[in-house]
């Protein structure tokens, strides 16, 4: 089965992580991609350009870059990405987080066996910085039902795992520009739209997660964004209108809290820690 492979860099990855990365969706895949579209998300620097153009030797004509003039933001960035691709599957990935081998070939088999779903992803396992350290899983429902009632109050879907069917991706509008929550909007206009999503129960990603990146999402930005969600969810008809506005006050005022107190809730209520 042919599939794409959807990512965007921007100067701020580490060329350490992008080289892993490459690694885990073509030389340790048991399933190779048949393109790759890489959208440089405004320039990227003399050390990540290296890294791109190293890649390019190796991989070949599947790879793509895509370069733009000017950082545009991630949902923005996918969406000139999905232009460029040209298979009817696109597979999300970030740049800083490895695939497992079987990722693809899992994902091959489900949509395979399923095909009245249109997007779909999986499990991921959190790291810090080295992968050896991997130890927290963040889990999400994998039925429809599960994710349609999970999605009220969470995003239900791990990002950098998911594969979705473009023509629908693209019927929806692509992604909005929504600070953080660029995914979740869309999940939500999928769900809403009447589409069958699901998820795998197995992990099939590793993500780098490092430099408390939970504890930094907070802010007033963050409480407009909440505002954003809340005024998607009513126009959606996903939440009963009393429990969107209740749900709005309770995430708004996690986001005033102190930086390591939003970290402990974190990684104490919303992650699971795996024991090796």
């Amino acid at each position: 089965m042919k599939f794409s492979v959807l990512l965007s860099l921007y100067h701020k990855e580490n060329p350490l992580a992008l080289k892993q990365c490459f690694q885990s969706i073509w030389k340790d895949q048991t399933i190779q991609p048949n393109e790759i579209i890489l959208v440089l998300d405004g320039p990227i620097g003399d050390e990540l350009t290296q890294c791109v153009e190293k890649w390019q030797q190796i991989i070949g004509q599947p790879l793509q870059v895509i370069p733009l003039s000017q950082n545009i933001g991630l949902g923005k960035a996918l969406n000139e990405g999905l232009k460029y691709c040209s298979n009817e599957w696109v597979f999300r990935m970030d740049t800083d987080d490895i695939c497992t081998p079987d990722r693809f070939a899992k994902q091959i088999q489900f949509i395979q066996q399923n095909s009245d779903v249109v997007l779909f992803g999986g499990q991921i396992l959190e790291f810090d910085q080295n992968i050896s350290d991997v130890d927290v899983l963040k889990a999400v429902p994998t039925t429809y039902e599960q994710i349609k009632k999970f999605a009220q109050n969470r995003c239900p879907f791990n990002h950098m795992t998911v594969a979705y069917k473009k023509s629908v991706i693209t019927e929806l509008g692509g992604y909005e520009h929504h600070l953080f929550m660029e995914d979740y909007n869309l999940w939500l206009r999928v769900i809403g739209a009447g589409y069958i999503v699901a998820n795998l129960p197995d992990v099939i990603l590793y993500a780098r997660v490092g430099n408390g990146m939970h504890a930094r999402r907070k802010g007033y930005e963050y409480i407009k964004s909440e505002k954003q969600l809340l005024k998607l969810k009513k126009e959606l008809k996903l939440q009963s209108p009393i429990h969107a506005n209740i749900l709005f006050l309770l995430r708004s005022s996690f986001r005033l809290l102190p930086s390591s107190l939003l970290g402990k809730i974190y990684n104490t209520f919303l992650r699971k820690k795996v024991h090796k």
